[in-house]
């Protein structure tokens, strides 16, 4: 069972839910939060059952329900949280909110799928009353984009985790000529697993010669040979929070456009680097890593966003790409890692993940990003 956050740090969420309905268009008495990630995010709780009832204006009212499974588990973890046991938790956290005045009833619309939300409202057509549902979408996601003080160090026990593992197995020979893409793969996830991460953020990538060139390509048997890229894509998690990190190296012996395609993706990585500065405009912090790629005449091998945010997911808000909407806020935690991929021949891409502040980004990932032949 994985450590709840600091209880403080969950009120302080949930008070910011309350600070989040305040200021809404459509006010509401109470939200029911339904998504798993987000009911963690609140509460800390990490069972595969729950939802959280947060009151607008009364946050002793606030109540949390799992089914009997969890007696224990929700106890320890949310102490502080009365707990309401039932099986259809968003049912059940509905009608108590409707039984204790609340005429107005939030719930996350972008989670709760058509057949709950037409049961929800069979169920009150069959009562003859209920109160008004009113859809919410990303209330909480949008909430999460900010890392507290706590979150950021699970971040950076994870990003930590990620780089002694990828030094552990460069330095005992794992990445060599003769082992298959699955080998250094597997290797690499054990060596985050015995240095403490509960679990492996993704599916590690490991990619060796013209695989190098597939963006998300899959561990297979292929055999690393002298002269390949070997792309390694991996990250651990700690605390539910995930690391993401991505190095690329050569294996033997280097050939020149091997080294003017890296260095070409190290310089488009600290223009991106450079451009996280809170409030800037999304589109733009990737236009600063995509148009030196650009300009050196490889924009079509290109093929991805800049970066995302990561946190209890390894894809979260703020997504950084081209097509990106908003700005950047201090605080987030995000990748940055643009790429070039020659099909048939090879590909690099080079990322961090960092914690943007209002001085320098916060580097968490410390691994060398320098040219390297292993």
């Amino acid at each position: 069972m994985s450590p709840a956050p600091v209880i403080s740090d969950c009120r302080a969420r949930r008070d910011r839910v309350r600070e989040a309905l305040a200021t809404a268009e459509q006010p509401v008495d109470a939200i029911v939060i339904s998504d798993l990630v987000n009911v963690r995010y609140l509460t800390g709780f990490t069972g595969s059952n729950a939802a959280v009832l947060i009151w607008a204006d009364d946050p002793r009212s606030d109540r949390i329900c799992t089914d009997g499974r969890y007696l224990t588990q929700v106890a320890e973890q949310t102490p502080d949280l009365p707990a309401v046991i039932a099986r259809n938790c968003l049912v059940e956290l509905v009608d108590r909110a409707h039984d204790s005045g609340g005429a107005t009833i939030g719930f996350e619309s972008d989670v709760v799928t058509v057949a709950q939300h037409e049961a929800l409202l069979a169920r009150f057509e069959e009562a003859g009353s209920g109160p008004e549902l009113v859809g919410r979408t990303g209330l909480v996601q949008r909430l999460r984009e900010i890392k507290d003080a706590g979150e950021v160090e699970l971040l950076r026990q994870a990003c930590a985790i990620g780089d002694r593992a990828l030094a552990a197995i460069i330095d005992r020979g794992v990445i060599v000529p003769g082992a298959t893409e699955r080998e250094v793969a597997r290797t690499l996830e054990w060596e985050m697993y015995a240095l403490g991460a509960d679990a492996i953020a993704f599916e590690t990538i490991v990619a060796a010669g013209a695989n190098s060139a597939i963006p998300h390509h899959r561990p297979t048997d292929d055999v690393l040979a002298t002269g390949d890229f070997v792309k390694i894509d991996f990250g651990a998690v700690v605390g539910g929070y995930h690391s993401d990190m991505t190095r690329t190296y050569v294996l033997g012996r280097a050939a020149d456009w091997q080294r003017e395609i890296y260095d070409l993706v190290a310089d488009a990585q600290a223009a991106g680097r450079a451009a996280l500065e809170p409030g800037a405009d999304l589109r733009g912090v990737d236009a600063a890593a995509r148009s030196v790629i650009a300009d050196a005449g490889h924009g079509e091998h290109y093929v991805h966003g800049l970066g995302h945010g990561v946190g209890l997911q390894i894809h979260e808000a703020p997504g950084i790409g081209a097509l990106a909407t908003g700005t950047l806020p201090c605080g987030a935690a995000v990748t940055v890692e643009p790429g070039v991929y020659l099909p048939g021949r090879g590909g690099v891409r080079i990322e961090d993940t960092l914690i943007v502040t209002d001085t320098a980004p916060d580097l968490l990932t410390a691994t060398d990003k320098a040219f390297t032949v292993i």
